[in-house]
């Protein structure tokens, strides 16, 4: 082939493009258990939002295949070598704080805001476009471009991963997740949930609830304390801490509500954890907790801005990944429930330690004031080393296409990159762009979309020709 005008070409395919993006972005795709059926496993959002993905690439004439409506696949090109490129359709719950519909996209000043516009559609039609413009322009890949598409991936796409694709298809030799940032993610912690649970007693602290995915840092939270409560310091806590929040009488107990703000889990200095600061308030006041009320609370203000971990003794570097950081995301206690008490730690960890380490810890650090900690099922850390072609040829396009140098970087945050062993995470966000995922607000510039449409064609085009 000549040489092409990757930008130029976006442009002429802009309008497209953008009218694509608003159609995913318009489909709720939030995972909803309440609404599961055997037909949408995870809600009829992202099944609806796969389908639509797999028809706009069937509309273009890629070959696509529906697995379960959970995910589902299309192809481009062939050879004895499969790039992979994985990306999902599923969001995380809109919450609260936005200045506009979260699915109804509005550019304003240029930016594109909707709740997926960064994590993960707006990012996923940028590569798609980056192939289409491949399969337009007539190109013939050596190599076999597996596009892959995946609808749990912000609950921890355990289905995903095992029971729903990678068991029946063979996983790609090579390839990125369009998921997170620009130059490119080479390396990622791992990530295991933790639970540590606790008794509950029959009076003082009744219930507290907080937090909806494990990976965000919960907005809101609410403690139920029985009867009558002296809060008459709340105020000055939550304006001391730029929080907001209140307290009510509700059928002769004590509401007290607390405001913070959302991030993703795997920046959690970044927000501010409603339920740590209501916790670190009610800890002044364990007199009304009751025996195990204030056992809870004391463990839940034990990890108050615990981010890496020192705090409560499992903070570990290392010299390649980094810090070891964590999020206490789902917070529940119910006094009359049936479920045992519980705090959910979202923990992502460099080499060189582990969830038995962690687990070990605070078993010894909390005795007497948990009932058992159990850490989930975790994905190990991944490294692709700079000297891969993969990841230098992906460094070369970025340079070609900003004229800024490149870099590699080792994250917190999961991607599907990690399912391959030569896998990374390259793109949408640009550095200097700011992270709104996860948030209120979230946004793209459609600028940096374009480009990175741009870098997506020519990675695509190199790897593969």
């Amino acid at each position: 082939m000549t040489e092409i005008n990757w930008a130029s070409e976006v442009e002429k395919r802009k309008d497209e493009l953008l009218a694509d993006l608003f159609t995913l972005l318009r489909i709720p795709s939030e995972r909803e258990d309440d609404k599961a059926t055997a037909d949408a496993p995870f809600g009829p959002g992202p099944r609806d939002a796969l389908l639509k993905m797999l028809e706009i690439a069937e509309r273009d004439g890629f070959p696509s295949e529906n697995v379960d409506n959970v995910v589902g696949h299309f192809d481009f090109g062939s050879g004895a070598e499969t790039l992979g490129v994985l990306g999902h359709m599923d969001v995380v719950p809109a919450g609260s704080g936005w200045d506009s519909n979260p699915y109804e996209p509005e550019i304003r000043d240029g930016k594109l805001y909707a709740r997926g516009s960064s994590d993960d559609k707006g990012p996923v039609i940028a590569c798609y476009y980056g192939l289409k413009i491949l399969k337009d322009l007539g190109f013939e890949p050596t190599k076999k471009i597996r596009f892959i598409i995946g609808t749990d991936e912000e609950s921890g796409w355990a289905d995903f991963d095992v029971a729903k694709y990678f068991e029946r298809y063979p996983t790609p030799d090579f390839g990125f997740s369009p998921d997170a940032e620009f130059p490119i993610i080479n390396g990622e912690k791992g990530m295991v949930n933790v639970v540590l649970e606790f008794a509950k007693g029959t009076s003082g602290l009744l219930s507290f609830k907080s937090g909806i995915r494990v990976n965000m840092v919960p907005e809101s939270a609410e403690a139920v304390i029985e009867g009558s409560f002296d809060a008459s310091d709340f105020a000055d806590f939550v304006s001391a801490n730029g929080v907001t929040g209140s307290v009510e009488s509700v059928d002769g107990n004590t509401v007290v509500t607390l405001i913070g703000k959302s991030a993703h889990g795997a920046h959690p200095e970044l927000g501010l954890n409603s339920a740590t600061y209501l916790a670190t308030y009610l800890a002044g006041h364990k007199d009304a907790l009751g025996t195990e009320g204030a056992k809870f609370i004391e463990v839940l203000a034990a990890l108050h801005k615990a981010h890496d971990g020192e705090l409560v003794k499992i903070n570990h570097h290392d010299e390649k990944m980094g810090d070891l950081s964590l999020n206490p995301g789902v917070v529940a206690y119910d006094a009359t429930g049936d479920l045992p008490a519980s705090v959910t730690v979202n923990i992502r960890y460099p080499q060189g330690t582990g969830p038995d380490t962690i687990a070990a810890i605070w078993t010894d650090l909390f005795a007497g004031l948990v009932t058992a900690v159990k850490p989930g099922p975790d994905t190990v850390p991944h490294y692709v080393g700079l000297d891969d072609p993969l990841v230098s040829t992906l460094l070369d396009v970025y340079e070609k296409h900003t004229g800024l140098k490149g870099y590699e970087t080792v994250i917190g945050g999961g991607t599907y990159a990690k399912i391959m062993e030569r896998g990374v995470a390259f793109g949408m966000a640009f550095p200097g762009d700011e992270d709104t995922m996860h948030q209120a607000n979230e946004h793209c510039s459609v600028e940096g979309l374009l480009k990175a449409t741009a870098i997506y064609a020519e990675s695509l085009y190199r790897l593969t020709k």
